[in-house]
């Protein structure tokens, strides 16, 4: 069931998106500063392409009061405007009985846009 849904979430723009973020990593990664940013594009972007079947973990391994500046840094130039249109997606999709299932991945992805640094994605 992952696969089917994965594959319609593909089609109808998880595709674009991921490509977005992929570009925006490669982007931030040509600098040697946006090198951390840029990573956590690529996780975002790997997520965007097959959000069913994974979940967002925290990650024990925490680096301290680095995630918490870094997640300031991204919060403020750009996370903050991508979670709040997953969040938009999320509630837009799961007003109908058939969206419900995509929604419940933009709100997924609300959480690892938000603030990526310090989250792992697992398989389900």
């Amino acid at each position: 069931m992952n696969a089917i849904g994965n594959l319609i979430w593909l089609i109808c723009g998880g595709f674009l998106s991921a490509i977005g973020y992929f570009t925006g990593g490669f982007i931030l990664c040509i600098t040697v500063i946006g090198i951390p940013f840029g990573l956590q594009c690529f996780k975002i972007g790997f997520m965007v392409l097959m959000p069913f079947g994974s979940k967002v973990v925290s990650d024990s391994s925490d680096t301290g009061c680095l995630t918490v500046i870094f997640n300031i840094i991204w919060l403020f130039s750009g996370g903050l405007y991508t979670a709040f249109m997953h969040l938009l997606f999320g509630v837009l999709l799961s007003i109908t009985i058939v969206g419900a299932p995509w929604g419940r991945q933009h709100f997924k992805l609300v959480e690892l846009s938000l603030m990526p640094f310090g989250k792992r994605i697992v398989a389900e």
